[in-house]
């Protein structure tokens, strides 16, 4: 079986696509392109790609639309591609579901750290699930009134009704879930969602966060689950219990 990872570029310039599927290529990926949502749409038909690398600007439906209809059918790791001088749009992309951005122009070279940092998570969540399995450990984690399931990476509510989890959401939680009655640092968050080769910035933890919070409906000032603890972090207060 090939350890060869596969990134799909979804750019409608065309020096960018280019430009990365010869700079990639050479770091030993495999790289398909895609100008717009159509073509991507098509050749996500006949490849699963290992990661996508998104720009915000494109014909038709832009990157925001495409992110989150790749959100309701699959967790592959995103990589969206902004303008410059758009915060907003970094912010958007990682609440819609986004698990990194980089702002243009950017270094090729950076890039390949995001993407190698992203697919090392990647790695690293896929591992502790075979861990979990090996071990025989309950499949059911649940706190509040949800249940998480470690092995499909999903949410369950008390109806039973499925919430997909992105890769980072399920990161940020599990770390949440293991740290037992201990602050997690922001430090200890930058790490575990995005690596030692991280360009992470405050702004960023913040949205990831922010997101897992609204996910899981907790009112950050009447925290229920997770509870800021001024100087060492954020706590998880929730009562969690195990089920087969």
């Amino acid at each position: 079986m090939s350890n060869v990872k596969q990134v799909l570029v979804v750019d409608d310039d065309q020096d960018i696509r280019e430009l990365l599927a010869q700079y990639l290529t050479k770091n030993s990926f495999d790289v398909i392109t895609a100008e717009d949502g159509i073509e991507m749409d098509r050749k996500l038909d006949c490849h699963q790609p290992d990661l996508i690398i998104l720009d915000v600007m494109l014909p038709g439906d832009d990157g925001f639309t495409l992110c989150q209809r790749i959100r309701q059918t699959s967790n592959v790791p995103i990589i969206m591609l902004t303008a410059n001088s758009d915060e907003m749009d970094r912010v958007l992309g990682l609440e819609i579901g986004a698990d990194d951005y980089i702002a243009k122009p950017f270094s090729p070279r950076e890039l390949l750290a995001r993407i190698k940092a992203l697919l090392r998570r990647t790695l690293f969540v896929a591992q502790d699930e075979q861990e979990i399995k090996e071990k025989e450990k309950s499949r059911y984690l649940c706190f509040a009134h949800w249940k998480l399931d470690t092995q499909q990476h999903v949410l369950l509510d008390t109806n039973n009704t499925v919430f997909p989890l992105t890769g980072a959401d399920f990161q940020l939680l599990m770390l949440f879930l293991e740290s037992g009655d201990k602050p997690i640092s922001r430090d200890q968050i930058c790490q575990s969602l995005h690596g030692r080769d991280a360009f992470a910035n405050e702004r960023g933890i913040d949205v990831h966060l922010s997101r897992l919070r609204n996910y899981l409906g907790d009112d950050a000032k009447a925290p229920n689950i997770i509870k800021t603890v001024r100087g060492k972090g954020y706590l998880f207060i929730a009562p969690i219990r195990s089920e087969d």
